[in-house]
């Protein structure tokens, strides 16, 4: 099975980072998980907050282990709030919330989650997409 080597996870986060700097966002924090939820990669923008870290992570975790980007899981939560109720209980850490986004193998496989926190869930997604297109894998629309 593919996975994010710890080279592309510096990938990701590297271009994520700079992605919401050229935009002149708040700054961000990016973690990548591999597929079981654990943590490949975190870096924290020098003047991010220190809690970011468990936002950044909650998101993509939850994305992983639900199988669903951020956007997708708010909606579902906003539709179904016993699911993620009972994912919360099961999972522990993870929010539904924009801001996570699923990579994806060459064959379409999840192999791993990228959560950003810092601005927007809009903008923390996009910056997401861009660090993972930049390691050469593909995001989950």
């Amino acid at each position: 099975m593919a996975s994010i080597s710890l080279e592309q996870a510096q990938t990701i986060i590297a271009t994520a980072m700079s992605w919401g700097q050229a935009q002149g966002w708040n700054p961000l924090s990016v973690v990548v998980v591999d597929a079981g939820g654990h943590v490949q990669a975190f870096a924290r923008a020098d003047a991010a907050p220190p809690g970011r870290f468990d936002l950044a992570y909650a998101k993509a975790k939850g994305a992983v282990l639900m199988g669903l980007n951020g956007a997708e899981l708010a909606d579902r939560a906003e539709r179904m709030p016993q699911l993620i109720s009972g994912a919360q209980s099961a999972f522990g850490q993870l929010v539904a919330l924009p801001g996570s986004v699923l990579v994806l193998s060459e064959a379409g496989i999840v192999i791993g989650a990228v959560g950003v926190a810092g601005d927007t869930p809009e903008h923390d997604a996009e910056a997401a997409r861009a660090g993972i297109k930049a390691a050469g894998f593909a995001a989950r629309a």
